[in-house]
């Protein structure tokens, strides 16, 4: 799987730079985000596809291999271009009207019909040394009809793009011609790009669909730009999104008048001192869930064995990739975001993790973390999923998946009907709560009735 972000190293230099302090105060006028031009969709989407000459015999840099049109969906890249104005991380501006030229990847419903609303714009990750789709968990997002779009807006990224197809993104540049290294442009370029999927007018890279709710997404690293964006430089510049879901990294300390959901993994809460909710905040732990789980590490095997030549391995302490699934919350939480951006209406508040008097996670017989979200994975548990793990590169993140033996699974379940029993009593719960779709309750529920817990 592709490697996020480790914030235990990257979360020093933010306090350090007093990222997470108290923002400034706002100007009285916003300056304005500028329409870019955009440009597409560009010839080619997977490998076999006929040549386009004008960018060779190519196709978008992990272009998903998911069965898109099954489910009724498209996958377009553009070119976005324009001219950018460039901030420190104090939220500085050092320049403005910066040249630029990236790419958006969007992955929409074809029929307008079939488009809840609600566009998920997401800051690619670049932690790996290239763009990633953190956030494309593409089961749940397209049964409940979202439109996604990958946003590159980092130097790390687009000069991986350069490299990795001169033909397709040798064009590319985030850097103003090397004055700007460190990403300074990225925050414009962002909210630019953002800003064109609401345009009515030339190239419209979300096609016929007319977005309702546009709802900035960013995980890790990313999460930890979103940050800056939203404490230091969202004060200053025009509001372009709608909403913001900050997932397994920072969140803004400001109170702004844009609502924030916070959703961390077990691996990310480290202190039992936090921001409380308020009208404008949220923020969710979900226990046994890893900071990269097995959801993604399963989704991109086959990406970047294709596009890579082979997918990175890692050598843990523990067996990696806890499979507590993450994802399915998050996919409650995008809904409870729309819901709050549309309608005023609040998400409901979830149980933090609980700790002990050391400041370590409580845990119960099994070593499984007490308090937070508790999906079924974890109440009704068949191994210990937990965010724990060490070793090699980015094994911390990982967390943890150790299958009970049968001895264990047969003293805990000595009923194939109790076990599933308790699967769908948990999910019900997890439901009425609104932490879990009816949607991925079904499908709990059917592979709980496939297993073979508590048969003879």
């Amino acid at each position: 799987m592709p490697r996020l972000l480790r914030l235990s190293a990257f979360l020093p230099v933010v306090v350090a730079a007093g990222l997470l302090a108290a923002p400034s105060p706002a100007t009285a006028e916003p300056v304005p985000v500028d329409v870019p031009a955009v440009q597409g969709p560009i010839p080619g989407t997977v490998p076999g596809d006929p040549k386009a000459p004008e960018v060779g015999d190519t196709y978008p840099w992990m272009s998903t291999d998911v069965d898109l049109a099954s489910a009724g969906y498209v996958e377009q890249e553009f070119y976005v271009s324009g001219k950018a104005d460039a901030y420190s991380l104090t939220g500085e501006q050092i320049a403005a009207d910066v040249p630029y030229r990236t790419r958006m990847i969007v992955r929409r419903p074809a029929n307008p019909l079939k488009f809840n609303g609600t566009v998920l714009a997401e800051w690619q990750n670049v932690s790996a040394g290239y763009d990633i789709d953190a956030l494309w968990n593409h089961e749940q997002l397209m049964r409940e009809g979202y439109a996604w779009v990958g946003i590159s807006a980092q130097r790390v990224g687009v000069n991986h793009l350069r490299t990795w197809s001169p033909a397709r993104y040798g064009q590319l540049d985030v850097t103003g011609g090397g004055q700007f290294n460190a990403d300074e442009l990225s925050y414009d370029i962002y909210a630019q790009a953002a800003k064109a999927l609401r345009a009515t007018s030339g190239v419209r890279p979300l096609g016929l669909l007319k977005p309702r709710t546009l709802l900035g997404i960013g995980a890790s690293q990313s999460s930890v730009r979103m940050t800056v964006y939203y404490d230091r430089i969202l004060p200053k510049t025009e509001a372009v999104f709608d909403g913001y879901g900050h997932i397994v990294g920072t969140a803004p300390s400001r109170k702004g008048a844009e609502p924030v959901f916070h959703v961390q993994s077990e691996t990310d809460v480290r202190t039992p001192t936090r921001r409380p909710d308020d009208d404008r905040y949220r923020r969710w732990e979900v226990a046994g869930t890893a900071h990269s789980g097995w959801n993604g590490q399963a989704y991109r095997k086959s990406i970047l064995d294709r596009d890579l030549g082979a997918a990175p391995t890692y050598n843990c302490a523990r067996p990696p990739f806890s499979r507590a699934p993450l994802h399915h919350v998050l996919a409650a939480a995008y809904g409870h975001l729309t819901k709050w951006v549309q309608y005023g209406v609040q998400p409901p508040s979830a149980q933090p993790l609980e700790f002990n008097a050391d400041g370590t996670i409580a845990r119960d017989e099994h070593g499984l973390a007490r308090g937070g979200i508790r999906l079924s994975q974890v109440e009704v548990p068949t191994a210990l999923n937990d965010g724990i793990n060490s070793g090699e590169t980015f094994c911390v993140l990982f967390g943890t998946h150790i299958p009970f033996d049968e001895a264990k699974l047969d003293a805990l379940y000595p009923s194939h009907t109790r076990y599933v029993a308790s699967v769908a009593a948990a999910d019900t719960r997890n439901v009425r709560s609104g932490y879990l779709l009816s949607g991925d309750a079904r499908q709990n529920l059917l592979d709980a009735s496939r297993s073979d817990i508590g048969k003879d």
